[in-house]
């Protein structure tokens, strides 16, 4: 073979190389997917929404009247005994200082108060002078009718002369006992603040109990200060006897009934624990959400059906993760939401038949946050494309990922 014919036989052996190099690349490839194997499975219908625990019945310790309260010692977390554990005292509040005006006021009482007490101790006198001569009146009388000197009218009026002197007496010594109180109230007026806080044995404190067996929650008047009738101080509650609240959406809260199962989760133990509804409220309220919108929100109150030994760890203010079961069940044929896309007004999913993608509508069921309910359309043991992409279309060739 001449050189013309090895160069002609060269380049034709490039060409084909070249042109087989252009046909494989443009020849198209299988699209890699995540295939799923479509079996029954249990399917659990859920309203998901974060709780907060509290104690059942919990008892606010509030003022019973104004006053001075003392600083409390106790701590949130000592237990308490009814009707024996002092909590808290209150004293009487100092008096206000007197500006000039009530001041000078005051003194001109105080004056006063003294004439009239002069007034009373001579009214007095005059009434002890007064009774002395009506007894001696009535001495004589007694003896001239032993006589029969005067008569038994005369005796008598001596007799109810000496009466009215007593009487009169008697009314001076009360005027003039009045008198003094005014005095002393009088006086009262004056009385500064620095004096009335010396230290008092005979001082009438109110003491405040716990009214019932527990634990303190919160103390919230801790120190010495004034406070008005009516101003909470301390909070008391079993922290044995724990609930859960959980605020819905109005529109999840008309699927919740008493008696519905509840798995509580992200409480910090490793396992789930299990509740029950106890009630729904029946009223709601407005809510504003992170972000800014207002939601009409329903309290559900869950209790624990767990052991108690599963949850002490617990106690009042906790935060939980709540799911209200509305739905549950066992040999479900189900795929996740992820599979699923709309063609038209239906539900459809991508089969995987001799390696292709082949469209199929389905009807779904109950749905959850994550998968849904197949009730037609495919049948187990089928493999479905789990995340299907833009690339994927009727008939397109396709692999499982590895």
């Amino acid at each position: 073979m001449n050189a013309h014919w090895k160069r002609i036989l060269l380049w034709s052996l490039l060409s084909l190389i070249l042109l087989g190099a252009l046909i494989w690349a443009f020849i198209p490839k299988p699209i890699a997917v995540d295939l799923l194997t479509l079996t029954p499975g249990e399917l659990v219908v859920t309203v998901d929404e974060e709780g907060e625990t509290r104690v059942r019945d919990v008892f606010v310790l509030s003022a019973p009247i104004s006053g001075r309260a003392m600083r409390i010692d106790a701590e949130v977390g000592d237990a308490v005994i009814a009707n024996e554990t002092l909590l808290a005292e209150i004293e009487p509040i100092a008096p206000t200082l007197l500006d000039p005006r009530s001041e000078a006021q005051a003194r001109a009482d105080i004056r006063a108060a003294e004439a009239n007490r002069i007034l009373a101790e001579a009214t007095v006198k005059e009434a002890n002078v007064e009774l002395a001569f009506a007894l001696s009146e009535l001495k004589r009388a007694q003896s001239l009718r032993k006589e029969a000197v005067i008569s038994a009218r005369e005796l008598e009026s001596a007799e109810r002369t000496q009466q009215t002197r007593q009487a009169a007496l008697e009314t001076a010594l009360a005027t003039r006992q009045a008198r003094q109180a005014e005095l002393e109230r009088a006086r009262a007026e004056l009385i500064s603040p620095a004096a009335s806080r010396q230290p008092s044995d005979d001082c009438q404190c109110v003491a405040i109990h716990s009214p019932v067996n527990g634990r303190i929650l919160k103390i919230l008047h801790k120190s010495e200060g004034v406070v008005s009738a009516g101003e909470p101080l301390v909070e008391i509650g079993d922290p044995g006897e724990l609930e859960i609240v959980a605020d819905l959406l109005s529109s999840d809260a008309v699927k919740v009934e008493p008696g519905q199962s509840v798995i509580i989760e992200n409480w910090g133990g490793r396992a789930a624990l299990s509740g029950s509804v106890r009630r729904v409220e029946p009223f709601g309220f407005t809510k504003v959400s992170a972000l800014g919108i207002e939601e009409q929100r329903v309290n559900v109150i869950i209790d624990f059906t767990s052991p108690k030994a599963q949850w002490s760890r617990i106690a009042h203010g906790y935060q939980v993760d709540v799911r209200i079961v509305l739905w549950q069940g066992d040999e479900v044929l189900k795929l996740p939401l992820t599979a699923l896309f709309r063609d038209g007004e239906d539900w459809a999913v991508f089969v995987e038949q001799q390696d292709k993608a082949r469209q199929r509508q389905v009807k779904i069921g109950r749905r959850t946050g994550l998968e849904a309910e197949i009730l037609s359309g495919v049948t187990a043991g089928e493999h479905i494309l789990v995340h299907p992409s833009d690339k994927i279309a009727e008939g397109i060739a396709i692999e499982a990922r590895h």
